[in-house]
């Protein structure tokens, strides 16, 4: 049995477009809907939802017959925790809220085994296919796809050093923090969040990385693929639904409430 390729990896390393979408809903049937609607890749959520390992798991199992990649966003930079999102088979891994060149360099080596790095070696799991993968200690790294997200002034103020961290395959700019960060929380769409995002997604790619970023707005999303956002996700899945739930009855209850017409 082979190691099992990340497209995903690949297609950001070559400047590829690749459109995502944002998973909070933590149902595997959900998950193995969303994975099937044409997303190349989707973020199964861990920070801001109450998704944990076992609800990864069912994810990651229930993505896997459909070509689209899952990212897994962990709580923080926790290397007990990337190694158990490794371990159940994640090979695209988002790290949020990393502040500076030595917290970049942390997560790259939770994601390596040594002696580049500390992620733990366990001889049959599922990231392994149980041991049947030849090879897989000293070939794992070369599938696994780190991407590490700054959402803070003070990353901005640090990000050559986080692009240039060894083993940081993508760099994906957090706009809600950091409109918290910059005094407008809430507010993606002030100037100045606008321009630092921009800025930061040229930043970015200047460094020589793949950048990436989520918005369902259609102006900010423009303005972010223009800037040279290579992996974007387009929509999160609760949004959506409640978009699309609440747009439905508002048509019906106008439709209902209408005086009857004679």
């Amino acid at each position: 049995m082979d190691l099992p390729k990340n497209s995903f990896k690949a297609a950001i390393a070559e400047g590829r477009p690749q459109l995502g979408l944002w998973s909070a809903i933590r149902d595997p049937a959900v998950s193995e809907m969303l994975a099937g609607c044409g997303y190349d890749w989707i973020v199964l959520d861990c920070e801001h939802s109450p998704r944990d390992v076992p609800e990864v798991l069912a994810g990651l199992q229930a993505m896997a017959p459909y070509p689209v990649q899952p990212v897994v966003r962990v709580r923080s930079l926790d290397v007990a925790e990337i190694k158990k999102m490794l371990d159940v088979g994640a090979q695209t891994i988002l790290v949020p809220y990393v502040q500076n060149g030595a917290e970049a360099r942390l997560a790259a080596a939770a994601v390596a085994y040594p002696p580049e790095g500390l992620r733990g070696v366990a001889g049959a799991v599922r990231a392994n296919r149980f041991g049947a993968i030849p090879g897989y200690f000293t070939r794992a790294r070369e599938e696994i796809c780190l991407i590490v997200q700054i959402e803070t002034r003070e990353a901005l103020d640090d990000l050559e050093d986080i692009a240039a961290t060894p083993g940081v395959d993508g760099i994906f700019i957090g706009p809600a923090d950091l409109a918290a960060s910059l005094g407008h929380p809430g507010d993606l769409k002030h100037p100045e969040v606008k321009a630092a995002i921009i800025d930061a997604i040229r930043r970015v790619r200047a460094a020589g990385k793949p950048a990436g970023f989520l918005s369902p707005d259609d102006d900010l999303l423009e303005a972010v693929l223009d800037a040279g956002c290579v992996f974007a996700a387009i929509d999160i899945d609760i949004v959506a639904l409640r978009r699309v739930a609440s747009g439905r009855v508002a048509a019906y209850r106008q439709r209902v409430s209408a005086p009857p017409q004679e």
